[in-house]
């Protein structure tokens, strides 16, 4: 049996406050979270996490022993810590990235530092940002290059150097791998990709021995070579094949590759390929979901099983019997109801880190002794919160009207038994390969803390269900997408969970769309709308945002969103006059995904067709509010349009 030993960091930068419970507490769910990542070090001395502050991301190393922060690193204002690993036992390297928006993915820079644990010796080793004294960074600057770069193996068997990947500005960059000397910022070419855009995957020799990549046709390639200096031979062409195969890693020998791929009518699959005869073996497969997570083997960090998400998460393993599998039934059994996973191990396998997470609990972490089956925990993401008096999601099913299988989470009001509740629909963002999941969700647990029930469906283009599913919804943007939401709505009704008279949908980005498409579309079945960050002029998504400076981001367009001479039938902002609820909308100044004329022309449309029409719109905010008094005043803004429209009077608190 794992026994448990409570423990708490003492770290000031990673502690916070406990907040009074209120009716609906919006600080604690517009407080930043107390760190975003966190990993141990080859030798189990040291921890370091990824701490967000105010305006920044900043990495902090601590003690283990005692939580003592003994080093760390900060990018400046603006720029954030986003992915880190251990090089060595005491120097990591780690990358940045500029997010301007709470919904916004972080954009990364492709800028790559290092630090060694005590903080000391911080500086940039390869990338194009310039670190200037006013942005109050610690980073060491060098001579910079137009370049991106991306760590492809820490090489912990290489006390000098990292592998990383290294591309070039140009429109069809042609990727080389690289050793990275992570002191002297020193590098030596290793290969070439024979793609552009090149993802590459190296043994466990360090030998660069798979690469993936794509053109400006958007069209997958899969090439492999027996080592280094070995001719690059094509393993998969997604035009000929009608799939993507996606290399996980290799076996602990080099003689198999694993890939996830594609199916043409059902989900992917995790594959291993015989490098030597070309045989290909199917290890693991689900009915209807692709693998979420890949598990890697704590001993030889081959992958070994999956994680999927089945309605709640599930782990599956290429061997049951493994001892990793073993592992990983001890840590479900040791956290029943939640969703352990392990995040990092020492060099010789006695302490993990687990992370424990949940539809209630965003997040604890335990550090396992293996030996001692002891799990300590060492932090929760947010202390201020008790998992105990947050809302459940339950995983639902149910069939939209041609027939197609949708899946999706229904979280009710903590107490409710979900009896004719006034609900807020919420699709997701993206939308293509985006899904939801069984975890903690912030919007929904804000508004189910509000009375409200909250429905998130995955409609046909979202994730996790397969290529066929994702490709289902390519050129349905107001079309089948759209009732698919409409149908799960219906559902929801037909329940008994919603009171058809109380209903609103609300949605961020896509989700934005979807809420004003839904709203024109449906005029009978909403009573009011939300759109936040959205685009609702489709012509307009041709013209401007960052679409058009990807590479491939035209042809991502006309393929997966329309043509432009054909979206003016399904644009909100052309149907203001179908649209007969009102409606709220939100945005910032400075989106480039979403550009804020989008909902100024929106507003404009809805006043001229007569509607009720109310904004919120900062100039300085990008894709979702980053500033958090103004994340605080958008929620407070929505809940009491809400509750105006299909509520029934609570209180928003503020913790003093």
């Amino acid at each position: 049996m794992i026994r448990f030993v409570k423990t708490a960091v003492v770290a000031v930068a990673l502690l916070f406050v406990c907040m009074p419970a209120t009716a609906v507490d919006l600080d604690a769910f517009v407080r930043t979270d107390a760190f975003h990542q966190i990993k141990i070090s080859p030798t189990g001395e040291y921890l370091a996490a990824t701490v967000p502050l105010e305006d920044r991301t900043v990495l902090v190393i601590l003690q283990r022993s005692d939580h003592k922060p003994v080093g760390g690193a900060n990018l400046g204002r603006n720029r954030h810590v986003a992915g880190f690993w251990w090089a060595t036992d005491d120097r990591l390297v780690f990358s940045g990235s500029e997010k301007i928006g709470a919904h916004d993915a972080p954009r990364l820079t492709g800028d790559l530092y290092a630090v060694s644990a005590d903080g000391k010796g911080a500086e940039i080793l390869v990338g194009q940002s310039l670190q200037v004294k006013e942005t109050g960074s610690n980073i060491k600057p060098r001579k910079m290059e137009h370049v991106a770069a991306f760590l492809v193996d820490p090489l912990l068997d290489n006390p000098r150097e990292v592998l990383i990947s290294v591309q070039k500005f140009t429109e069809d960059p042609f990727t080389t791998a690289e050793r990275l000397d992570i002191y002297s910022g020193r590098r030596v070419r290793v290969a070439l990709a024979p793609v552009p855009r090149g993802t590459f995957v190296a043994d466990k020799a360090g030998q660069v021995r798979a690469v993936i990549g794509a053109g400006i046709d958007n069209v997958s390639k899969l090439y492999l070579r027996s080592g280094s200096g070995d001719e690059w031979k094509l393993l998969n062409d997604e035009a000929t094949s009608q799939r993507i195969e996606f290399p996980l890693g290799f076996s602990d020998d080099g003689s198999k590759l694993f890939l996830q791929a594609e199916h043409p009518t059902g989900p992917d699959r995790i594959v291993s390929y015989d490098v030597a005869t070309a045989e290909r073996k199917t290890l693991l497969v689900d009915d209807v979901h692709d693998p979420e997570e890949i598990i890697y083997s704590i001993a030889t960090h081959e992958p070994v099983g999956a994680l999927y998400l089945d309605g709640k998460p599930r782990t599956e393993f290429f061997d049951a019997q493994s001892a990793d599998a073993r592992q990983y039934r001890g840590l479900e059994a040791a956290f029943p109801g939640e969703s352990p996973i392990i995040t990092s191990k020492t060099r010789d396998g006695r302490y993990t880190l687990v992370r424990v997470v949940s539809d209630r609990n965003p997040g604890d972490y335990f550090l396992f002794d293996t030996v001692k089956k002891d799990a300590a925990r060492i932090i929760s993401r947010r202390e201020w919160l008790d998992p105990a008096a947050m809302a459940e999601s339950r995983p639902i099913t149910l069939a939209s009207r041609d027939g197609l299988r949708l899946t999706g989470y229904v979280t009710l009001p903590p107490g409710s038994e979900g009896n004719a509740l006034p609900m807020v629909v919420l699709p997701h963002g993206g939308p293509f390969g985006i899904h939801e999941e069984w975890q903690f969700h912030d919007g929904s647990q804000l508004l189910a803390a509000a009375g409200y029930a909250v429905l998130r469906i995955n409609f046909r283009g979202s994730g996790n269900h397969g290529r066929a599913f994702e490709q289902a919804g390519a050129r349905e943007w107001g079309g089948k997408m759209q009732d698919d939401l409409t149908d799960a709505t219906r559902w929801a009704v037909q329940q008994g969970i919603a009171d058809p008279a109380r209903i609103c949908i609300y949605g961020a980005s896509y989700g934005g769309y979807a809420a004003l498409m839904g709203a024109a579309k449906e005029p009978d079945l909403y009573r009011c709308a939300v759109g936040y960050i959205g685009v609702y002029d489709l012509p307009m998504m041709h013209a401007r945002g960052d679409m058009q400076r990807r590479g491939s981001g035209e042809t991502y367009l006309r393929e997966w969103i329309g043509d432009p001479e054909s979206l003016a039938a399904v644009s909100p902002s052309r149907l203001a006059d179908r649209i007969k609820i009102p409606v709220f909308l939100a945005a910032g100044g400075e989106d480039e995904r979403a550009p804020i004329e989008h909902s100024r022309l929106m507003e404009r449309a809805l006043k001229q067709a007569g509607v009720p029409v109310e904004t919120l719109y900062y100039k300085s905010e990008g894709h979702g509010f980053y500033v958090q008094a103004h994340r605080r005043e958008f929620y407070e803004r929505l809940l009491a349009f809400l509750d105006r429209h299909i509520g029934e009077g609570r209180d928003v608190a503020t913790a003093e």
